[in-house]
């Protein structure tokens, strides 16, 4: 049985504003649910979504004068089409993440999803999780990625979409994104975050945490997460559901209307079909949910 409650969930993979050593690094990376084995150098889907009648592929979007690469996917030819923000799992914008831009596409949506950690280093080239973890992720600061997901919007405004309807979903590094990125662009209409840590220490590069944004939040979130990720803490599920319903009865009525959907049997990472952990159900109904979440929340 599924349990739906009032608020979004967790799932921890780092510490964002860390700087760990590499055994630390991938204690922390595998704690969360990932094995060495799992990194994807190019992923190879269990879902393979075609092209054909989307226009697809790499873009650069202009940061201050940095270009940042993104992988895009839209109906060909049509405009006015709702926005997606897709962001990644630690290991880039691989065929996985581009595979389910496309399946955004093809439900008409402009889906589009950066590059987040690029300047740090290429994720995909990485074939040790820890050093991934060290040289890159961590070095990522929380402003950076708020700064080129708005310009990621602004560029998909200027490329046939309308951001009067605009989502975000995330999944694990992502999933987190996705929260902050809910509490950070007035603009947003809805969040869905897949297995996204909500608690951590303070950091210079990562200052805020979900919880800590709960009462800030401009857009309601589902949380999809698997009740058997050995990397969530039901503690930290806790809190969050605390800092929302507080922060709802202070009325913010994005964190009231908040939600989040734990999968018994579901592990971390659990929608990631080139993985083991995928979970076939899970994946199916979370993404059935997250299409319903947008479309009650504005984002079609």
């Amino acid at each position: 049985m599924l349990k739906p409650d009032h608020v979004s969930d967790a799932a921890a993979l780092l510490d964002a504003g860390a700087a760990p050593s590499r055994r630390r690094a991938m204690q922390l990376a595998l704690g969360a649910g990932y094995a060495a084995a799992a990194l994807p150098v190019v992923a190879q889907t269990a879902v393979k979504t075609s092209a054909e009648g989307l226009t697809a592929g790499e873009v650069a979007i202009d940061v201050a004068g940095f270009q940042m690469p993104a992988y895009r996917a839209q109906p060909a030819g049509k405009t006015g089409l709702p926005v997606v923000l897709v962001l990644s799992e630690i290991f880039g914008v691989h065929e996985y993440i581009a595979d389910t831009a496309r399946r955004l596409a093809h439900l008409g949506y402009l889906a589009i999803a950066p590059e987040l950690f690029i300047r740090q280093g290429d994720a995909k080239r990485y074939t040790e999780i820890g050093k991934l973890v060290s040289e890159v992720i961590a070095k990522v600061p929380d402003a950076q990625v708020l700064a080129d997901l708005d310009a990621t919007v602004a560029w998909a405004a200027a490329h046939g979409g309308d951001t009067r309807k605009l989502g975000v979903t995330g999944f694990c590094w992502g999933g987190r994104q996705t929260w902050l990125y809910c509490a950070h662009n007035p603009r947003v209409k809805a969040g869905v975050a897949w297995y996204g840590r909500l608690v951590g220490e303070p950091t210079a590069l990562a200052p805020r945490n979900p919880v800590d944004v709960a009462g800030q939040l401009k857009a309601p979130v589902l949380g999809l997460y698997g009740e058997a990720d050995t990397g969530i803490g039901h503690d930290t599920v806790e809190k969050m559901k605390a800092a929302l319903t507080d922060a709802g009865a202070k009325g913010n009525a994005a964190a009231a209307a908040s939600a989040f959907v734990v999968y018994p049997d579901a592990p971390h990472a659990f929608h990631a079909d080139y993985r083991p952990s995928y979970r076939k159900e899970a994946a199916e109904d979370g993404w059935k949910r997250m299409l319903a979440w947008f479309k009650q929340h504005g984002v079609d």
